[in-house]
Formats: C-alpha cells, structure tokens, sequence
C-alpha cells in the first residue's frame, strides 16, 4: 500500500482525524465527513471529489424562489403559520398526488414538515406509541443512516435486514418471518434507495402492501427520489407510468415526499407527509398514553409536531405551493431539470469500473440498475472502512455501506451531486494514481 506521494498528504489527513476524534472512519457519520473533508481541503487547497453528502448540485427551482420572496415580501415572516400547512400547499399537495402518483389523499393528509427528517421523525413518534405492544421498526436495508439515529434518540428499537438477496417473490417470505412476530409497527424503507439506488418493483411494492393490510403495520415510503428512477418517465401528469409507490396496495401508508432533491430545494427544509386517508382518521386507544387525541392524524398534527417544531417556515409552504402547481398545470417539466444526476453517474460509473472498481449493488432483480443519485463502489481487497480511509488520500470522499444497514461491508456509497463534469479529469487522474497504487490481478 503507496505510504507517501498520495494527491494529499498522509500526515495532513490524518492529523485532522486525530483532531475530530475519528480513529475509524468507517463508522464516521455523514456529517462527521464533510467536516473533515471541509478541514482538509482548508488545509491543501486541494479540491476533492465529493461524494459522501446528498447535497443537490442544480440550482433551486425558479418557481419556488420567485414565490418564496413575493411570500416574505407580502409579511409572512411575521405571521406564525397553521401547522396543518397553508390550505393552497394542501390542495395542490393532493392534486400532485392524484397527477403523479395515482392516489387519492385529501388535503387534510397532506402536511408540510422541516424536511424529510422532520416527517420521519413525527412517524416513530407516533407510529411507536399507536400499540403498546409493538415495539419494533423493520427497516428494508440498506437505507438512510439518520433514521437509525433517529431512533437512538428517541430510545426505540428496530430490526433490519438487507433486501438484496430478497428480491422478486423471496420478499414475501423474508417479510413475513419478522411481520408473523406481532411486534411491528412500521416498515420503513426509501425507494429509489438511499444509498444503493434500488428501486422496488411494483410486484414488490404489492407484496409490502399487501402484507401491511395483513398484518396490520403501517409502511413508511420515503420517496426523498422521487421520480429519479430515469429508465421511466414518471414526470408526465395523469397519465403512466406514475411513481411506484405502496400506496396503491394498502390503506396503511405515509409517503415522506421531499422538494430537496426533485426540485433542489434542500436549504429551505420543505416536505410533506402524505397520510392514507384511512389511517389519518384511524383510532388508537393507546395514543391516549402521550397524546391528547387517539385519532392518528389529530396525534401526527397537534401531538408530535406542534411539540418539534409547531409547524413548518411560512414562506417555504409557499414556495412548495408554486412547485407543485406549476408541476400540476403541466408548466414545470421538474424531472427534465434534474436528469443531470443520471448523465453524470453514467461517467462516473464508467470512470470507477475503469480503473478496477467494483459496483456493489448492480441489479434490480435481473434488470441493471439505474444510473442515478447514488451509485456503489467496492475494491478488492479493501473493506468500506480501509477504502474510504484510503481514497482520503487521493482527493476522493465518500461513505461506509456499514452505516446504512448494508451487509455488504466491502462497499461505500457514492453521490454524484456535487461533483461537476469539469472535474471529471481530475477524478480520472486520481483513480488511475489509485490503481497504479494498489495494483490487483
């Protein structure tokens, strides 16, 4: 293994991980990263390659700005907003849903949240509490690391498994050994997947559904990706091929709909939670127990969120409003905008295979992955940990697969956001000094 020559310096590297505390990067969360990264490229002057933040690298949609300043213009910053959401985010929340994803939500459960992280967040508050005796979240892994964290927060407990060698029809039968239990409340999973860029088939998704009916769960569907599987076109409104999505297979479901990514909104924190009509009117007795109401979507509204944030930034819900009217009315073809992601992962991809690397998730059941957000790497010879320690030195950043529920403990996530096509070169010399370093045969 190359000790000294490295693009950046050994002893810079690891000075400033001795400073951060992290004596195995392997287990370093994804802030923990860009912290060290942000350090060392201060250090060099060095640029890296950036891949271990989800940060989106388009610019914001204009009609969200554009409606955001007329909204702070007109003195809703002053004004402290209905923490059921503003009613014209409501309306065309559940218009969106109806074009875009073939589900009827009424706007009562359409709700605004600070982000994705908010919503998952208001679901394990409620969602936990809903039966006292089931205790456990099943995550279909691998998936995002800050809901894990989440629940070590807020002292709950999970069990998990790694879905890629459950596809197809071997799904039902993993599922329903944990779901037979009687101990589960939630389902939580993301498709596309964070961080292997899965997407769960439609046969798939009526399996989850269908045994979410059957054993009464409630499945939590983070659609952070929303309409980035680009092999289809789901941007085309009221017409299919619409969003896969479980909501079409039971009446037990909150989607988690982010405008982070799809319309490169993250630095506002804007969201919604889309709740079945169904279980938003549901009865829980045993919400009582934290809650002044026992009806779930009274609990979700007036319990869980009044008491994180009471309620979401004004001026974003109309920002949100905008995006998604402009979406509804045909004006804002959103997913042309962001294809950018699957021309870049398409290079990058190649550029890594290139020069000996490994894809680690590859196959939606027997068709190639798609290229998208997120792709995943592995080396021979390295496990996650030693790679991404590894790769620090050659300008190249990235995350664990350990951290995210992922059994394949060889492999790092990849995001292709913040890298620009103009450092491609860059990349390219650097993984060539990689391999020239840690030759294979």
């Amino acid at each position: 293994m190359k000790t000294s020559d490295t693009p950046v310096p050994r002893k810079i590297v690891d000075q400033l991980k001795f400073e951060n505390g992290l004596n195995n990067t392997g287990k370093a969360s994804i802030r923990e990263v860009v912290k060290l990264v942000h350090q060392v490229e201060a250090a060099t002057g060095l640029r890296y390659i950036r891949m271990e933040m989800g940060v989106p690298g388009l610019p914001a949609a204009r009609y969200g700005i554009e409606a955001q300043i007329a909204a702070l213009n007109s003195g809703v910053a002053s004004i402290y907003p209905d923490i059921e959401g503003i009613s014209e985010l409501k309306k065309e929340a559940s218009r969106f849903a109806r074009l875009f994803l073939n589900i009827d939500v009424l706007p009562s459960g359409c709700v605004p949240t600070v982000g994705s992280m908010q919503g998952s967040l208001t679901v394990l508050m409620v969602n936990s509490r809903c039966r006292a005796d089931r205790e456990y979240t099943l995550f279909i892994d691998p998936g995002f690391p800050v809901q894990k964290q989440q629940h070590h927060v807020l002292g709950l407990k999970y069990k998990t498994f790694d879905v890629y060698n459950y596809r197809g029809e071997k799904l039902r039968e993993k599922l329903e050994s944990f779901l037979k239990e009687g101990n589960i409340h939630t389902l939580l999973y993301s498709s596309p997947n964070n961080p292997s860029w899965i997407c769960l088939t439609e046969n798939e998704l009526r399996t989850i559904g269908e045994l979410a009916s059957l054993y009464d769960v409630i499945v939590a569907e983070d659609l952070a990706y929303f309409g980035m599987d680009f092999r289809s076109d789901y941007g085309k409104k009221g017409s299919p091929p619409y969003q896969p999505s479980v909501a079409r297979y039971t009446d037990n479901y909150i989607l988690l709909f982010s405008a982070s990514k799809v319309f490169s909104y993250a630095g506002e924190r804007i969201a919604l939670m889309f709740i079945g009509n169904r279980l938003f009117d549901r009865h829980f007795p045993d919400l009582k127990r934290f809650y002044s109401s026992d009806s779930f979507g009274h609990a979700a509204v007036y319990g869980a969120l009044y008491a994180v944030s009471s309620g979401t930034s004004h001026s974003a819900q109309y920002a949100l409003t905008a995006m998604l009217k402009a979406a509804n009315d045909g004006s804002f073809a959103f997913l042309d905008e962001i294809r950018a992601y699957e021309e870049k992962a398409h290079v990058m991809k190649n550029l890594f295979t290139r020069y000996g690397f490994r894809i680690v998730y590859d196959r939606d059941e027997e068709q190639p992955l798609a290229d998208g957000f997120y792709f995943t790497i592995s080396y021979p010879g390295f496990s996650g940990g030693e790679l991404l320690n590894e790769l620090l030195y050659y300008g190249i950043s990235a995350i664990t697969l350990d951290i995210t529920g992922s059994e394949r403990s060889e492999g790092l996530r990849a995001c292709v956001s913040q890298t620009q096509p103009s450092q491609f070169p860059d990349l390219e010399k650097r993984l060539e000094a990689f391999r020239n370093d840690h030759p294979y045969n």
